[in-house]
């Protein structure tokens, strides 16, 4: 026999946590390579990577915890609507899953044994998973992306700035550029490995975003440095 071995119960804490470490590198670089385009001091350059790596986390946890929030609010609002649907006919919610069991396939006698079954064990449980869609593994968990968010990012915006502390102030730009786009391209392939999908294609696409991102942002520090 086979064994299969499944990633989906990983995809919320593993968005959450690339989304983080990524924008981390992200954010962080291309605010460290616009200062410094724009000629700002060691010092000052410092004491921005450091603020924006404070805040860019807090932000990140907190715009997690209220996205996930609300998907939460949504399931909870289905579930309830559900739970009274099922108090109140029965009957009608068994021929409603009776017919999507139908609808995938499943011969009409078999589908209406299999719904009856189901219900009896946990009427509320099979509606959500085949008439909804929530499952365990999907189910919105607020705290748990908030906390992957803020921790990946502090980890992935750690990088540029200990790079800018320890490069020298004339190679700050390119050492700087070079190692954040390297880990930017080992934290697309890492992610797509865990998520079963190519390496290559996650490595590349992380870091065409990256170039374009820390370009654009080096652009606009050198023209607001000529301009004030």
């Amino acid at each position: 026999m086979t064994s299969h071995t499944h990633r989906t119960h990983r995809s919320g804490w593993l968005r959450a946590g690339v989304l983080g470490a990524n924008d981390g590198v992200l954010s962080i670089s291309s605010l460290l390579l616009g200062m410094a385009s724009a000629h700002v001091t060691p010092a000052n350059l410092l004491i921005a990577g450091f603020a924006g790596l404070v805040g860019g986390a807090l932000s990140m946890a907190a715009g997690e915890y209220v996205s996930v929030s609300s998907q939460a609010d949504t399931e909870r609002a289905d579930l309830e609507m559900e739970r009274a649907a099922l108090q109140h006919d029965f009957d009608a919610e068994h021929a409603e899953l009776k017919d999507i069991y139908i609808r995938r396939g499943v011969d009409p006698e078999l589908a209406s044994h299999v719904s009856y079954q189901l219900m009896e064990h946990d009427a509320l449980g099979a509606h959500a998973r085949d008439d909804i869609g929530i499952t365990d593994a999907l189910s919105a968990r607020p705290m748990q992306a908030a906390v992957a968010s803020a921790c990946s990012f502090l980890l992935g915006g750690i990088v540029p700035i200990l790079s800018g502390i320890l490069a020298p102030s004339t190679m700050l730009i390119p050492v700087t550029t070079a190692i954040s786009l390297i880990c930017l391209t080992s934290l697309g392939a890492i992610a797509a490995r865990a998520g079963g999908a190519s390496m290559w294609r996650g490595a590349v696409r992380v870091l065409i975003w990256g170039i374009v991102v820390m370009g654009l942002t080096g652009i606009s520090g050198t023209l607001l440095g000529t301009r004030l």
